[in-house]
C-alpha cells in the first residue's frame, strides 16, 4: 500500500479585516463541494477557481483560534491527494506545466495576504485522512526535528503519545512527515473544548501549578522524550472547523 500524500495550507489575511477569512472559507468550501460530483481522475484548470478535481479533496477547513499564539487572522486547510503522488498530487503539479495564463487568474485575488503550503506524507502506522471524522476542535502541532529524525519522532508519537492523549480526549487525525525537507513534522488531533482545557490543567498540575485537579506525570515525561528528537521550535495551534466542512461536528 502506498503512503498517503496530503497538503497543509496556512492562509493569512491583512489588513485585519475579520470578514476576509469568512469570505475565503465560504468560497473555498462551496466550490469544493461542487467538485465532489466530478468523476475520479477528471481535472481541469479554470480561470477563477484554480484546478477543479475531486481527487484533490478538501477534508479540513478551519479558522485558527487567534488567542493560541499566531498572527491573526488565519485559515488552515488540510487536503487529501487521492491516489497519492500519481493522483491528486500529480494533478496539482500539472497546472504548473507551461506556466499557463489560467494559473494567474483567480476570483480571490487581493483577498489573501499570504499562503504557505506544505506537502505531507503519512507516517507508518498513522491514521488515514479519509477516515477522519468531525470534532468540536482540532489541534495542529508543528515541530522542527533533527535532520532525518522525522519518522523516528512520529513513531514515538504513535507508540507513546497517542495512548497518552487518548486518556485526555484527543484522537489522532494525521501523523505527518513534511516532505521535500527532512526537518519538520506535523500532527493533527481531534478533541473538544472540555478535553482541551482539562489537558492543560493536568499538565499544570504535573508542574505543581494546579492543586485542584489530578496531575498526569506522563505529560511531563512526554515533553522530555520529545526533546530527544526536536531541534527547534515546537508549537500547537487550536483550530475550529468551519460549519459545513467535512470535519465540522455533526
Amino acid at each position: 500500500m502506498r503512503r498517503g500524500i496530503c497538503l497543509l495550507e496556512e492562509v493569512e489575511f491583512h489588513p485585519m479585516n475579520s470578514r476576509r477569512p469568512l469570505e475565503y472559507l465560504r468560497w473555498l468550501t462551496a466550490y469544493k463541494k461542487e467538485d465532489e460530483t466530478l468523476e475520479p481522475g477528471r481535472h481541469v484548470l479554470t480561470k477563477g477557481e484554480s484546478i477543479r478535481s475531486r481527487d484533490i479533496d478538501l477534508v479540513g477547513a478551519f479558522y485558527a483560534v487567534g488567542i493560541t499564539g499566531h498572527p491573526q487572522f488565519k485559515v488552515v486547510t488540510l487536503w487529501d491527494c487521492h491516489g497519492g503522488w500519481d493522483g491528486g498530487w500529480r494533478q496539482m503539479l500539472e497546472i504548473y506545466t507551461g506556466v499557463k495564463e489560467n494559473l494567474f487568474l483567480s476570483s480571490i485575488d487581493d483577498l489573501r495576504f499570504t499562503a504557505y503550503s506544505r506537502p505531507l506524507g503519512t507516517a507508518p502506522g498513522g491514521p488515514a485522512l479519509a477516515d477522519a471524522t468531525g470534532a468540536e476542535f482540532f489541534v495542529l502541532e508543528s515541530a522542527r526535528v533533527r535532520p532525518g529524525a522525522a519518522l523516528d519522532y512520529l513513531a514515538a508519537v504513535r507508540e507513546e503519545r497517542v495512548p497518552l492523549l487518548a486518556d485526555h480526549g484527543h484522537r489522532p487525525v494525521g501523523l505527518y512527515e513534511v516532505l521535500l525537507c527532512d526537518t519538520e513534522v506535523v500532527t493533527v488531533w481531534a478533541t473538544d473544548l472540555d478535553s482541551h482545557l482539562a489537558l492543560q490543567r493536568s499538565y499544570d498540575a504535573a508542574l505543581g501549578l494546579d492543586d485542584e485537579i489530578d496531575a498526569d506525570e506522563r505529560l511531563l515525561a512526554w515533553r522530555k522524550r520529545a526533546r530527544e528528537f526536536l531541534d527547534g521550535t515546537w508549537r500547537e495551534t487550536l483550530l475550529s472547523p468551519y460549519p459545513g466542512s467535512r470535519l465540522a461536528p455533526a
